[in-house]
């Protein structure tokens, strides 16, 4: 997906209109038009506001590709959130954690990993050092 396509899904899912969506960043109905057709393209500090008022980061906000497969065709998610992806269940339990996720959160060939779980919420995974220091963090507050 482009530049232009995702300002339009950004601006259009955020109930805004170009007239809205200009103001805020400080530029014409006009321009913002042309942003959105790729007539033409903002400088950086305007694509740091547009970002800004999505809360996306500026990589997502440029270069974000929306693709069935990976993220369940989600909109470019907040700045921080990811969309990794589907995963199968193995017949023992086990699931692959895809590589993205991996790079990002710094998870090796034999990272501990903790479970957590929340029957209305779901599944989630942290690292065994991560909840370790957020535990002594807390004693440490005590």
């Amino acid at each position: 997906m482009s530049f232009a396509k995702n300002l339009v899904e950004l601006r259009k899912i955020n109930n805004l209109s170009q007239e809205e969506l200009a103001e805020k960043i400080g530029v014409s109905r006009q321009t913002l038009s042309k942003y959105e057709t790729g007539e033409s393209l903002p400088d950086i500090e305007k694509c740091g506001m547009i970002a800004n008022v999505f809360g996306v980061s500026l990589d997502d906000l440029i270069s974000y590709e929306k693709s069935d497969s990976q993220n369940l065709g989600f909109v470019i998610p907040p700045k921080g959130k990811h969309i990794f992806g589907m995963v199968k269940v193995g017949d023992k339990g086990q699931i692959v954690i895809p590589a993205k996720a991996r790079k990002i959160f710094d998870i090796n060939p034999g990272d501990n990993l903790i479970v957590l779980g929340d029957e209305g919420q779901g599944i989630a995974l942290i690292k065994e050092k991560g909840l370790l220091g957020m535990i002594n963090k807390a004693k440490e507050m005590l």
